[in-house]
């Protein structure tokens, strides 16, 4: 009897071992195609088309399960035959270094293009400054202890203080020093933003840095904004409503159209006049086929004449002006230097500046009487 039971024994055990090897051990026809480095394993044997078109839905179902668990496991004993190390420290745990991967996968999106290198980050590396890494934590001597460098809780913190000293000399000794630093900590804020701004215009753009605005406006850096940019600002501002400024009230003596607007851009209709077309077609290439290109004369010299002008207006401005004498006579007009003459009246010779007309003595060297 006892001998039974041991021989029941044994061979139950052995039941169990061929069950497990048979759990693991997964036989096919053609080898899967591994690729540890991406754990993907494909499967080149054809599916059994037989027991799908013969077998109902939930054979099928059945039949990919055992698919899938065979793949599985021949994937996992695949990762097992890899050269295995155990992690240092108390912990029994074994680590396995996949391969490179074989198969390149596709990616969604293209890579990300390095980040465009800031203004002060160009100027270190022409100067070969090299950034030193800070500690977090600094000593703070007001309150005697570590605190942060930067953020909140840091130290030399002065905006939570309730008590500001005056200055020694102020002009105003009643002024708001909370409010002065306030303001200061949001231009401080203000200017921080608009570098950043700057910095992913001139990446973007690989311009000058100008921050774009809504409608194409810029912020005005000093001085006073232009006629046309006070326009064009106004016209943001007025289409920027739910209704895009078609219910909006109108300024008093505001134009329809004010200036810096913009102009609408008119498209001739896809069906027209096509002689008109090839008449006009038929002008620009007999432009174009031209020796003697068609000038405009007139055009021409008053383009010249106006350039001209400018450049002796700007001439005029450079020169400095004298100090004690006026250079304007009757009605506005200039009489020093590069000034002009009224027409019909001559320079008097009597009085200094004086024309005929004016208050003071006449070229005979008489009193003018009213």
């Amino acid at each position: 009897m006892a001998t039974q039971t041991v021989e029941a024994l044994l061979a139950r055990a052995e039941l169990e071992e061929a069950d497990k090897l048979r759990q693991i051990t997964v036989h096919k026809e053609l080898e899967l195609q591994l690729d540890l480095g991406n754990l993907l394993a494909l499967d080149p044997n054809p599916p059994d088309t037989q027991g799908r078109r013969g077998g109902s839905g939930a054979q099928l179902e059945e039949k990919l399960r055992a698919l899938a668990r065979d793949n599985t496991q021949l994937l996992v004993n695949a990762l097992w035959a890899l050269p295995a190390e155990r992690l240092p420290g108390g912990e029994a745990v074994l680590v396995a270094r996949l391969p490179e991967p074989s198969l390149r996968l596709p990616r969604e999106k293209p890579p990300p293009k390095p980040r465009a290198p800031t203004r002060w980050e160009q100027f270190a590396k022409l100067k070969g400054i090299q950034k030193r890494k800070k500690t977090n934590l600094v000593w703070d001597e007001a309150r005697g202890e570590w605190r942060r460098r930067w953020g909140y809780q840091r130290a030399g913190d002065d905006t939570k203080d309730w008590l500001i000293e005056v200055p020694e000399g102020s002009a105003d000794p009643e002024r708001d020093l909370f409010g002065e630093r306030r303001k200061a900590k949001r231009e401080m804020v203000a200017k921080n933003e608009l570098n950043r701004l700057r910095n992913i215009a001139r990446a973007q753009r690989g311009g000058d840095g100008r921050v774009p605005g809504p409608g194409g406006l810029a912020p005005v850096q000093g001085g006073t904004p232009s006629r046309d940019h006070l326009g064009r600002a106004m016209q943001v501002a007025r289409s920027s409503t739910a209704s895009v400024g078609r219910f909006q009230e109108r300024l008093p003596r505001e134009k329809e159209n004010p200036r810096g607007s913009g102009k609408k851009r008119h498209f001739e209709p896809l069906i027209g006049d096509l002689g008109a077309e090839r008449s006009r077609q038929l002008e620009l290439l007999g432009l174009m086929q031209s020796k003697k290109p068609k000038l405009d004369v007139t055009r021409a010299a008053h383009k010249q004449m106006r350039e001209e002008d400018s450049e002796a207006a700007a001439f005029r401005r450079r020169q400095p002006k004298k100090a004690g004498r006026s250079s304007k006579g009757p009605g506005g007009k200039g009489r020093g230097k590069g000034g002009k003459t009224p027409v019909g009246k001559r320079k008097t010779t009597g009085g200094k500046g004086k024309i005929p007309g004016g208050k003071g003595k006449s070229p005979g060297g008489k009193r003018n009487r009213k």
